[in-house]
């Protein structure tokens, strides 16, 4: 599978990351027969977890532990002021078996109190700068749902990476992130993508087909293709994976045949957007 640089950094990381929710509510045995499949037979390097996908850190540490050299482990934290994210730093590592994580990122930011409380005085950018000095991570980042929030954080603190929705529908029917990824390439900054196979929100009513996702992914592997592709024709290093594991081998295929977007791709995969009920979409 392809490699990209992440940023400034001098990592190279597979064009697919594994999201961890797809070991959330598997058995032990499951889950290290789905992480050595990624590692093994399909050349993953990537892995992102959070202790908000339930018991998915509980699950992947002890599957990752014989790989955890070989791989780039990513983490987060929802909480936003330091002794929190001290605290939850330190469970994390260990549910994962580990000394370190190589990125470590503010989970879903959305609000401009959020990226106050975060930067102030006791917020928790004093705990991630105090862990990459001790050697518990060694890049900084974030993930946000909104525009706003990003690129704030972008203008007011250094960091390596941003993990944010780089995906075919929010591109074109919600104009979300065409701003976000021409600042973080301005600042030099990693891009990894969310959401890359996401489409629309559930319906009322809609059963869930994908149980694991709070939005409705791409519905056929054509559909997938020409989303991932996308995204993978942006700027960006990588893409996470959905909380599925046929969706993430659906995204290794996709991956180990890309080709970047065609003109005319580009404006049929814009033509689909048309009219969906997009997960982000820019405020007006």
């Amino acid at each position: 599978m392809e490699k990209r640089k992440l940023g400034k950094t001098p990592e190279h990381l597979t064009i697919v990351g594994f999201g961890g929710i797809i070991v959330m509510d598997e058995t032990p045995a499951e889950s290290s027969r789905l992480v050595a499949a990624a590692i093994q037979e399909r050349g993953i390097n990537y892995f992102d977890v959070a202790p908000s996908y339930g018991n998915a850190e509980e699950r992947l540490g002890p599957a990752l532990e014989p790989y955890r050299n070989s791989v780039f482990l990513a983490c987060k934290t929802g909480k936003r002021d330091a002794k929190e994210a001290e605290t939850e730093l330190h469970q994390s590592l260990k549910r994962m078996h580990t000394d370190h994580f190589d990125l470590y990122q503010l989970h879903g930011v959305t609000e401009m109190n959020e990226v106050e409380q975060i930067l102030a005085l006791g917020g928790a950018i004093e705990t991630f700068v105090k862990a990459r000095e001790k050697g518990y991570v060694r890049y900084l980042g974030f993930s946000a749902h909104s525009e706003e929030a990003a690129l704030a954080l972008m203008e007011r603190f250094p960091f390596d990476t941003i993990l944010f929705p780089v995906s075919w529908t929010v591109w074109y029917a919600g104009k979300f992130g065409p701003r976000v990824v021409a600042k973080a390439q301005e600042k030099g900054l990693g891009i990894l993508a969310l959401k890359a196979l996401g489409k629309r929100k559930w319906q009322e009513g809609e059963e869930h087909k994908w149980k694991k996702a709070w939005y409705s992914p791409v519905d056929t592997f054509e559909e997938a293709s020409l989303a991932l592709r996308f995204t993978f024709s942006q700027p960006v290093t990588a893409a996470v994976s959905p909380g599925h594991a046929e969706l993430l081998w659906w995204a290794c295929d996709i991956a180990d045949k890309f080709t970047p977007l065609t003109e005319a791709e580009e404006l049929e995969v814009a033509r689909r957007s048309e009219g969906i009920d997009v997960i982000f979409q820019v405020k007006e």
